[in-house]
């Protein structure tokens, strides 16, 4: 009797474990009205991004440039900052992809 009162109780244990973890991890939802205006934005923080690329690139080419003759710091420090413009470009690509996948 004392088994059956034991396996009885992990039953409902699991069942319960298993309704509850349903219910809090529900699919994400924009609150009404607001789904236009966060794409927007989304909009806006790449069209930033974009620019903020471009001249970072062009900046890290004209240190190079103006650098090339006994100024071999700044040429070098051009060419360093080019990964990290790069780096930064590729975090904001994924960041959609990224955050999507680890909430998800």
């Amino acid at each position: 009797m004392f088994e059956s009162l034991v396996s009885r109780a992990a039953a409902l244990r699991e069942g319960a474990v298993s309704y509850l973890a349903a219910d809090l991890d529900p699919a994400p939802k924009p609150p009404p009205g607001l789904e236009a205006v966060a794409q927007e934005w989304i909009a806006y923080v790449k069209w930033i991004s974009i620019i903020a690329g471009i001249l970072g690139l062009m900046a890290c080419g004209i240190m190079m440039m103006i650098g090339r003759r006994n100024r071999s710091h700044l040429a070098g420090e051009g060419a360093a900052g080019i990964p990290w413009v790069l780096a930064g470009l590729s975090v904001v690509t994924l960041a959609a992809g990224i955050v999507t996948s680890i909430i998800s």
